[in-house]
């Protein structure tokens, strides 16, 4: 468990789920109507990933990030602070603490961001990362043809 004043990150159990669900979908960055179900996040973290949780002295979620990995990459996923959080130095202490696992994994990091979010994108310049160039992302979110 790693803290900065009143703020800690603890790692992902699944009595969160809900609360973490609830925090995914107020900040539109995923949750269990785009399939990231209790069942999915406990498979991948048994497949080696993390699911590090920002939270505050009353143990509210205020941050996500979700690692997942292709025994190649990291990737990062359902990144952010919740608004009222924002600009204290939360972001840049829940991505250290999300660089250093992927670290500790040996893996690259890889992670998407909106064109339009230039606050995310200065964070991730920062730590290093840079523009892959012109890729389309896709994704198929149903099974089947």
């Amino acid at each position: 468990m790693k803290e900065i004043n009143e703020f800690k990150i603890i790692e992902y159990n699944p009595v969160l789920f809900e609360q973490v669900n609830k925090f995914w979908n107020e900040t539109n960055l995923g949750g269990s109507y785009r399939g990231d179900s209790a069942t999915i996040i406990s498979n991948t973290l048994k497949a080696g990933g993390h699911l590090p949780i920002l939270i505050n002295s009353d143990n509210e979620v205020i941050g996500t990030s979700w690692l997942t990995n292709d025994k190649r990459r990291t990737y990062i996923h359902h990144f952010g602070i919740k608004k009222e959080y924002r600009n204290k130095g939360l972001a840049t202490f829940l991505l250290q603490h999300c660089i250093k696992l992927a670290n500790e994994d040996g893996y690259q990091v890889k992670l998407e961001v909106h064109k339009d979010n230039a606050t995310a994108i200065k964070l991730y310049q920062n730590f290093g990362f840079k523009y892959l160039g012109d890729y389309e992302v896709m994704i198929k979110r149903e099974s089947g043809v």
